[in-house]
């Protein structure tokens, strides 16, 4: 608009609108003297009607019909006219009465005076406002798009779109059949099976989806009819983010991969989500990453006393709480709720315990651990410390102080790994199931799910950036399949499952049937309006590149490692029942792998951990330490250690007896 504007102020163009109002009153005060034949009054009988005139433009300013922006006009400023414009036939009401007409009063001048007041004054504006747009529509090309959903989020997006200057809405689409061959504001609604000849006609790249109302299994639907045309398909937001303030109607952006999977979601249970946690001191390690933070946000809608956040991860940590504070102001419980952020790791023994002491923790929720495959593969030792150790640390410490419950976050990993990360967790795992086993104070669970939508890691937003830049994008193997879950689902589970537990508890959420990744792949790049580019023929936009399994990675996950299961109060958390090794055992193997991890040895950590997980195959002999050490530099005489180093506390005392 600038490009094409005069730079006028405000109050310039409001004088300006007010004289052109004026003169619109007397021409149609005018015309209602012509049209019945009457003759005008005269000079000396004017005088009424100008005050009329100038204090019906006085009220027209007073009820901000001058602040209104014509380019954006709507339905508010259309009363604001009607309004004004009855005013001002009422002021020339008064006018004609005491003015000394050459001519009886004809009071039937005055509803014809009012029609045409508003044709001028509004429908000048009116006019103004199309004239505006065309030049918009001229000078600054719009992108056409078709809008999938004619009911009223359709038509406040296509208003929303026709006051902007990116869309240029063309058509709508809608599968009601009543609405079919209508017309909504100047846009005709056509059937989806019109979907491919309207692209053609109008040139159209982009479908937006209106439906925030739809159920997930229609949406998914509707995304399955629309993957395989030319376009990239957007949406509106969600009704829950509309009503919560989060997203405007207008605003449009990619398809949520929750659409792709058409998982129905399972209302909770508002008795098992608070069991724990309402009115109780809740702490949650790991509680900066993205499955931490999931947890924490929905634990504060739930009324704890207090929520404990520990993390190592120092920005992580900061966001959380800046968040979570926010939220509590906005909903009116930052008073009654306190937040806490710990800076500190899981294997600190002396912090866990104070935490957990100092504010009388009712229930931990232990998300922490490493879980990058890649990652923990080539630092097994860490993995090893922080996943295993850093587990029996905060169990102790939960145990010493009479914590109520303990739920550990694991993953189908843990089921016959073939990686170090997934033989990591099912110690973890064993660790749980054997304390339960002896303690009776604390009850121990853990919750067992696949790979969690928006995660760190998540390969959704890793394929949506390949795919804006414009490929490739890489899959390990053309038949891996995984499981997926939103984190918001996944949360609500993990703390309805925490509350049915007996002790020792392994629950496993249901997953639904798990995606292939390649389909996952090219769904997204044809949703993105992009076509897969063919191997043979070249053919397409985006290609896909298959980079080969990494180390430890398997083709599909398991969720569960033996055959006995059984439902529980949810339909989505089932409870296993596994084998597992007894606390003498484990103790044992927890003495030799906390020896290992302190001389960094990966041999013995890879026989702990061999001997300790049923199932567990490694792909590779574990491999040398990232870090090189330097030969010709003196090495460490380990029999001249310090009476310092000595006098550590020995590694048994991690352990209860």
């Amino acid at each position: 608009m600038r490009s094409f504007t005069i730079p006028v102020s405000r109050s310039i163009k409001s004088l300006l609108m007010m004289f052109c109002d004026s003169i619109m009153i007397v021409v149609a005060l005018g015309l209602s003297f012509t049209l019945l034949g009457k003759e005008f009054p005269e000079q000396s009988q004017i005088f009424y009607f100008s005050i009329a005139t100038a204090l019906s433009v006085f009220v027209l300013a007073r009820i901000d019909l001058y602040r209104a922006i014509i380019l954006y006009m709507g339905l508010q400023s259309g009363f604001l006219v009607l309004k004004g414009v009855t005013i001002t036939t009422f002021f020339i009401a008064v006018a004609y009465f005491f003015a000394e007409t050459p001519s009886p009063l004809d009071y039937s001048i005055l509803p014809i005076f009012w029609m045409m007041a508003l044709l001028f004054i509004g429908g000048s504006r009116f006019v103004a406002k199309v004239l505006l747009q065309s030049l918009i529509r001229n000078f600054r090309p719009r992108e056409p798009v078709i809008i999938y959903g004619a009911g009223s989020s359709g038509m406040q997006l296509l208003v929303a779109l026709q006051n902007g200057d990116q869309y240029l809405p063309v058509a709508f689409v809608d599968d009601s059949h009543g609405m079919l061959g209508s017309t909504v504001h100047g846009i005709r609604v056509h059937s989806p099976n019109s979907l491919y000849e309207l692209i053609e006609s109008y040139s159209v790249r982009k479908i937006l989806l209106a439906i925030p109302s739809a159920t997930i299994l229609e949406r998914k639907e509707i995304l399955n009819r629309l993957e395989h045309l030319p376009v990239h398909v957007k949406t509106v937001p969600d009704l829950f983010d509309m009503v919560s303030g989060k997203s405007d109607v207008g605003e449009v952006r990619d398809i949520d991969i929750e659409d792709l999977l058409g998982r129905e979601i399972v209302p909770p249970n508002p008795e098992l989500l608070g069991a724990c946690i309402t009115g109780q001191s809740v702490m949650v390690t790991g509680a900066g990453g993205s499955i931490g933070s999931e947890l924490c946000r929905q634990i504060v809608s739930i009324n704890p006393a207090r929520v404990v956040l520990l993390d190592s991860f120092e920005y992580g940590l900061y966001e959380v709480e800046r968040e979570l504070k926010e939220k509590l102001l906005l909903i009116g419980g930052g008073e009654e709720i306190k937040v806490v952020a710990l800076l500190g790791s899981v294997c600190n023994k002396s912090q866990m315990e104070n935490a957990i002491s100092s504010f009388n923790v009712d229930t931990v929720y232990h998300v922490a651990a490493y879980k990058q495959v890649p990652m923990v593969e080539k630092n097994i030792v860490e993995g090893a410390q922080n996943n295993i150790l850093g587990t029996l640390v905060a169990a102790n410490a939960a145990m010493k102080y009479e914590v109520k419950n303990f739920v550990l976050i694991s993953t189908d990993k843990a089921v016959r790994p073939t990686n170090f990360m997934g033989a990591t967790k099912r110690f973890a795992e064993q660790v749980l199931q054997a304390l339960a086993q002896t303690e009776q104070s604390t009850k121990f669970s853990m919750v067992r799910f696949g790979n969690v939508l928006g995660s760190s890691g998540s390969v959704v937003p890793l394929f949506r950036r390949q795919i804006k830049s414009g490929g490739p994008v890489t899959v390990t193997h053309p038949e891996v399949t995984r499981y997926f879950m939103t984190v918001q689902e996944a949360a609500q589970l993990v703390l309805q499952a925490g509350s049915m537990s007996t002790g020792g508890d392994v629950f496993v959420l249901d997953m639904n049937e798990p995606i292939r990744i390649d389909d996952l792949a090219k769904k997204m790049v044809h949703l993105m309006g992009y076509d897969v580019k063919d191997g043979n023929s070249y053919r397409g936009d985006i290609a896909i590149e298959y980079s080969g399994l990494r180390p430890g990675e398997k083709l599909y996950e398991e969720l569960l490692i033996g055959e006995s299961v059984t439902g529980t109060e949810h339909p989505k958390i089932l409870r296993a029942e596994e084998e597992t090794l007894s606390w003498e055992v484990l103790h044992k193997l927890l003495n030799r792998l906390k020896m290992a991890c302190d001389s960094i040895d990966l041999p013995g950590v890879r026989a702990v951990l061999l001997e300790a997980v049923d199932g567990f195959e490694p792909k590779e002999e574990a491999a040398a330490p990232l870090w090189e050490v330097d030969i010709e530099s003196p090495q460490k005489d380990l029999s001249q250690v310090s009476d310092v180093d000595k006098k550590n506390e020995n590694v048994t005392s991690l352990f209860k007896d």
